[in-house]
């Protein structure tokens, strides 16, 4: 009996802690809360100070290099036993939930609701932000271009199935600056409606980047079994929930969307799947400390003309990320070069290499710079 009372007696201490603890992280993220507050006001008096009045929309409330400089510094500090990814997380909600207090955002997706890109959006904003699915990638850009929303979040590439085209095509065409990226693992499952039997099923549906990343456990275990490809995993959910012959192959948030449940999990071929997003804006993003810079360039139809382009990058030892090649539309048989690479533009050496690329290239665009991605 006695030890059972010391048991209790101890549980009883901790708890009590853990309800100090509460009482001052509440506290504590309330101040924080107020702090957000005051700067919102201290760049509306900077702006009504310069200019006699503040437009709606004109305040610069989100910053993404500041915010990826407290990720990373959050991450640094940690000493758990919380995993330093998990307190980074914590923090992007906290300091999402801040920002909507000062003011909330809208952030385009492609949806529809329940995709990869919208839990791409929330993994970056966090779900303190309002969200809005569009059906398709051009649309995103010009939804933010019209400045109906804020950001937009977009598919860029995927580690087994390549870069997204779309996105890169839209690029070319748009004002919009690249202000992040976000980097999700994608776990795809095989989805069906409460009650779905697999001997009843007769078709798989999902996009058709995702029936690519499945093929070969597709041919292993339903080989026999029809496949559709369809406009998103979302959409496929959509149909697996009204009818019980179909499965879908999504992610988890398609299934917590549309009810579903899982028969089959992790079905993609690469443990290590992993899509790529960018977000889009309108304004260029300061330098965070580990940044990312994006152009996209067209050089002259000559032999050497790519040697000569990639060599001021070995010069100057900037780390290429990526680099991709798009039909330019111009003319046959011409290209234009997507490629980024680790620094930010106003960085002297960065500077250097792309003032040299606009001098021999028939054209330069620089898409933008951008902190690299934390979590």
């Amino acid at each position: 009996m006695p030890e059972m009372t010391d048991s209790a007696s101890a549980l009883d201490r901790i708890r009590a802690e853990i309800d100090g603890i509460d009482l001052q992280l509440q506290a504590l993220l309330n101040r924080r809360a107020a702090c957000a507050q005051q700067v919102a006001e201290v760049k509306k008096a900077e702006l009504l100070a310069a200019h006699g009045h503040v437009e709606p929309g004109q305040v610069n409330f989100y910053r993404p290099e500041r915010e990826a400089q407290v990720l990373r510094r959050v991450m640094a500090r940690n000493d758990g036993p919380l995993p330093a990814t998990e307190v980074a997380h914590i923090f992007r909600e906290i300091m999402s939930a801040c920002l909507a207090l000062e003011k909330p955002m809208t952030i385009a997706f492609l949806g529809p609701e329940g995709t990869f890109t919208q839990a791409a959006a929330v993994k970056h904003f966090g779900y303190a932000v309002l969200s809005r699915p569009l059906a398709t990638i051009g649309a995103v850009f010009e939804e933010v271009e019209s400045g109906e929303s804020d950001y937009g979040v977009v598919p860029v590439e995927n580690s087994t199935e390549g870069m997204v085209t779309h996105t890169l095509d839209n690029f070319v065409r748009s004002t919009l600056k690249i202000c992040g990226e976000v980097e999700l693992p994608i776990r795809h499952h095989l989805l069906g409606a409460p009650g779905c039997r697999l001997e009843n099923v007769t078709r798989i549906c999902a996009h058709q980047q995702a029936l690519a990343q499945c093929r070969a456990w597709l041919e292993k275990n339903w080989p026999r079994i029809e496949q559709q490809a369809t406009s998103s995993n979302a959409e496929a959910a959509r149909l697996a929930a009204a009818d019980a012959t179909v499965a879908a192959i999504a992610g988890d948030m398609a299934r917590e969307t549309y009810g579903l449940v899982t028969l089959a999990a992790g079905i993609q071929d690469y443990a290590d799947n992993t899509t790529r997003f960018l977000v889009v804006g309108r304004e260029m993003v300061k330098p965070s400390g580990s940044d990312k810079t994006s152009i996209i360039v067209s050089t002259h139809n000559k032999p050497g003309a790519l040697f000569k382009l990639l060599e001021p990058f070995q010069r100057e030892q900037l780390m290429l990320t990526r680099i991709d090649t798009r039909p330019s539309r111009s003319q046959p048989w011409t290209y234009l070069f997507f490629i980024e690479f680790e620094g930010h533009q106003d960085d002297p050496k960065v500077a250097a290499v792309l003032a040299e690329l606009e001098e021999q290239t028939v054209m330069l665009k620089i898409l933008g710079s951008y902190p690299q991605a934390v979590i």
